[in-house]
């Protein structure tokens, strides 16, 4: 399996403080299956992003761990006015490992009423915006269609792993299974912060979904799926949403 959604990286967020939890995270995911990570330190005001810093975390990190999990890096980016006008001119700074697919999140306070345009002009100029856990917000929870017309315009969307254990509590379940079931989601990853109440898990999800929706799908979602984002390729499961009337 490989994770799109990882803050593995240590002491530069939310994520691990030391580097003795970044390395048993990483034995952690490896145990559960988990081949490839990609590290997503935000990219926000509250943390400042700088890649070149970051890439010789990751690439310390991956030194220490041996090889597996191989580890990547991206980004969790903020959609502020800032950073979206900063991605525009400088996209490769951003992307999940160089590619075209940038995982994007949004406050759970306000969504900017600009936020279709912004992620057209991100179509433009071939950047592929990944909507992370929309099941957990709580604006879109009100509001789920939204995340249906995001993708009729090309945008993908990654659901938490952890949604389908009941760790966000029932709305975000129900709104998990709800986008599934609406052929729209694309990715599940862990967004992992730790060892305890947020792990870099993905088996269990991909058992919970295979349930609901059949094994090719679940392949899809762990597997098939991110490996085309961590090499920059279409993703080959990306159906039409199905809208109930």
């Amino acid at each position: 399996m490989i994770d799109i959604h990882c803050h593995i990286l240590p002491e530069v967020d939310d994520g691990p403080p030391s580097w003795e939890m970044a390395l048993e995270m990483c034995r952690m995911a490896a145990a559960d299956g988990i081949e490839h990570i990609v590290a997503t330190p935000h990219a926000n005001d509250r943390y400042a992003y700088d890649r070149n810093y970051l890439s010789g975390l990751r690439e310390h990190l991956q030194e220490l761990t041996g090889e597996k999990p191989r580890l990547g890096l991206g980004c969790d980016f903020h959609m502020s006015f800032e950073n979206v006008q900063d991605a525009m001119i400088n996209p490769a700074r951003y992307l999940i490992e160089g590619g075209s697919y940038l995982l994007v999140e949004l406050s759970n306070f306000s969504i900017p009423p600009q936020i279709d345009e912004s992620y057209e002009r991100m179509r433009q100029v071939g950047i592929t915006p990944i909507i992370t856990h929309p099941e957990r917000n709580p604006i879109l929870q009100r509001t789920p269609e939204r995340v249906l017309d995001w993708v009729e315009i090309g945008c993908a969307v990654q659901v938490t792993a952890s949604a389908f254990s009941g760790r966000w509590g029932r709305a975000a379940t129900q709104m998990a299974e709800w986008l599934l079931k609406s052929e729209a989601v694309h990715v599940l990853a862990s967004d992992a912060h730790n060892l305890k109440s947020r792990p870099p898990n993905l088996s269990q999800a991909r058992d919970a979904v295979a349930k609901l929706c059949g094994q090719d799908v679940a392949k899809a979602l762990v597997e098939d799926n991110p490996r085309a984002v961590i090499t920059g390729q279409r993703m080959p499961y990306f159906p039409e949403v199905t809208r109930k009337s």
